[in-house]
């Protein structure tokens, strides 16, 4: 019999991007958790945010996907938490959430200190999931201590055993997956209440070790990176390394499509945690790409990489 999750309010800190929106869009509309509070650093990132979640809902209404009274009651789960990161101290005035997933940039030392802020505000029973892709969840998790807290304490080491990684993929409510990340502090009731949570989402799980890259990124971004080093030794054109991955390998997309949709500065940034954490020149990111971020064509999200957009 699996473990309820018990999830009646959920916080989504960073929920204006891409994925903290729709993490957000699939626990209201899936999950049907009551209570959604959306943070970010600004009113104007989640007025953007809350426009992008209510075109979701006008198109699954659209195709059928939802009734309109399910994405009415969807819509009025969510609230506007205060904004900015020094305001997370306030996330729970109207009562604290039972989980926060944290969907902010991919750089450690944000989320090293948005950790420390939520250990310091929130209670012990208060589940803190981060969505990274890439960095240590245990290096995360060991942030996740109460700023009071003395060394030795039940809460130096209570805290960190509620911390794990749930890596959602984009676009969130399309893909199936979610890669469940225990990292070597977090508690097994953690982990059950997690997986049950994430199920309710609709997602399939899968779990990793707290290793860098997990499962996915430590298969796709050495592919990625791959496929651009042979575009810069002229093995090939892009459209013609794509075409071959898509019929002769029956992806979706291509590599080099895909990084462009993912983001060429994250496949950057991938490329460098999987090199440092493990010292494998393998995972060494090609120059083509670095030049490519260089230079601001990040992919999709600039309207250049790989492809145009524009």
């Amino acid at each position: 019999m699996s473990i309820k999750h018990g999830i009646k309010t959920l916080a989504v800190v960073g929920a204006s991007g891409q994925m903290g929106n729709g993490i957000a869009y699939v626990a209201a509309t899936k999950a049907q958790i009551p209570r959604i509070l959306i943070c970010d650093q600004s009113d104007a990132q989640l007025d953007k945010g809350l426009a992008f979640f209510d075109k979701l809902l006008a198109k699954d209404v659209s195709k059928g996907k939802l009734t309109q009274d399910d994405a009415d009651r969807a819509r009025a789960s969510l609230t506007k938490a205060p904004g900015g990161a020094a305001s997370l101290a306030e996330i729970h005035q109207d009562g604290p959430p039972d989980m926060v997933i944290e969907a902010a940039t991919e750089n450690l030392n944000i989320k090293q200190s948005i950790f420390k802020t939520l250990a310091s505000t929130l209670p012990l029973s208060t589940i803190l999931a981060t969505n990274t892709s890439s960095i240590s969840v245990s290096k995360i998790a060991a942030s996740a201590v109460p700023e009071n807290a003395k060394a030795g304490s039940p809460e130096a080491w209570q805290s960190p055993a509620r911390t794990l990684g749930l890596h959602f993929f984009n676009p969130v409510p399309v893909m199936k997956l979610v890669e469940l990340i225990p990292a070597l502090q977090t508690s097994k009731d953690v982990t059950d209440r997690a997986r049950a949570f994430a199920e309710a989402c609709g997602k399939t799980i899968t779990v990793s070790a707290d290793t860098p890259g997990f499962v996915s990124n430590r298969l796709l971004i050495p592919f990625i990176n791959e496929a651009v080093m042979a575009l810069e030794s002229g093995v090939a054109t892009k459209e013609d390394i794509d075409t071959t991955l898509k019929l002769g390998m029956n992806h979706p997309m291509g590599p080099l499509q895909l990084a462009d949709f993912i983001g060429l500065d994250t496949c950057y940034y991938i490329g460098e945690v999987l090199l440092r954490e493990t010292g494998d020149s393998k995972y060494r990111p090609s120059v083509l790409l670095g030049r490519m971020v260089d230079a601001g064509w990040l992919g999709k999200k600039s309207g250049k990489g790989f492809y145009d957009y524009n």
